[in-house]
């Protein structure tokens, strides 16, 4: 087992010697969380379907949009496409 405070400054080290030092003085993955939080912006944002994002983080897909709905970005064009795609077809 190892204490959330010693988890905590390993994590903090190893910062040190993965990013920049402007990156290390930022809120950039200041917590192991925020690298899930990262992954799963980035799937969104990729078009991932919301349930399968969802079941890949652990989540169910109310909580899924619930908690990152306002990270989805830069979709409005894409969407507009498929729209007009399946219109289309």
């Amino acid at each position: 087992m190892i204490s959330g405070s010693a988890y905590a400054k390993v994590w903090q080290e190893a910062r040190t010697y993965a990013l920049t030092p402007d990156q290390v003085a930022s809120p950039l993955a200041g917590r192991p969380y925020d690298l899930r939080h990262a992954a799963v912006s980035l799937w969104l944002n990729a078009g991932v379907h919301a349930p399968e994002a969802a079941e890949r983080a652990g989540h169910g897909v109310d909580v899924m949009l619930r908690v990152y709905a306002k990270c989805i970005d830069g979709q409005r064009d894409v969407a507009n496409r498929r729209i007009l795609e399946a219109l289309a077809a």
